[in-house]
């Protein structure tokens, strides 16, 4: 399978190296891919992985992850081109946050609406699957833990896109959780506050949700 990433952060590096190891072609997009920390990221970490420009990425990929920070995201998928996109999956790892000095993140959009939403929005033409914003980059890729893999809760409209990231979570050795339409991003999204209050309390990131069953 062709995946493209837009984003050159720590989530965008980790799910492209990971998931180019299962036999997957994948290109990860930049604004500017022939920069040196890229061309070194690649010849070091990224084997395997091609650089490209948003819109390189946006066209390759059969599967789009979107993991850019909130206030880039929609100059990203701008400069991607929402007709690049159209009958697409797009996986949205992002997380709509506010970042202001002395105060934790807070959601820029909640409760009554979502950044899932929002992307769902600006790609019409997209099959939109909220995924990857409620966990840690480092444990992205086979995470492990004492009481077994943790859940993946994912949400989208497209019955077929969702078929499609369960099975790409499953190569990545992530149970998924179906929580319904897009919209469920309004409960996703707050999960990723809730798991860096825990990370600030606590001094530590390396914790993710369960949802035990009987």
């Amino acid at each position: 399978m062709n995946i493209g990433i837009l984003g050159t952060g720590d989530v965008g590096k980790t799910l492209a190296a990971g998931l180019q190891k299962p036999g997957n072609q994948v290109m990860i997009g930049s604004r500017t891919p022939q920069s040196d920390p890229m061309q070194k990221w690649l010849s070091v970490s990224g084997k395997g992985v091609k650089a490209g420009t948003f819109a390189d990425t946006a066209k390759f990929g059969e599967v789009v992850i979107l993991a850019t920070l909130w206030s880039g995201t929609g100059n990203a998928l701008a400069l991607a081109g929402k007709e690049n996109l159209a009958g697409k999956v797009v996986i949205d790892a992002t997380n709509p946050l506010v970042f202001s000095p002395g105060r934790p993140p807070e959601l820029a959009l909640g409760h009554t609406d979502s950044g899932g939403e929002q992307v769902q929005r600006w790609l019409p033409g997209a099959r939109v699957v909220k995924c990857f914003n409620m966990a840690g980059h480092a444990h992205m890729v086979n995470p492990s833990f004492p009481g077994g893999p943790p859940d993946m809760f994912i949400c989208g409209n497209d019955a077929a896109a969702k078929g499609t990231v369960t099975s790409i979570l499953a190569s990545l050795g992530w149970p998924a959780t179906d929580l319904g339409g897009i919209e469920g991003a309004r409960l996703l999204e707050p999960l990723c506050l809730l798991w860096v209050a825990f990370g600030v309390r606590t001094g530590g990131w390396n914790h993710a949700f369960k949802m035990l069953r009987k």
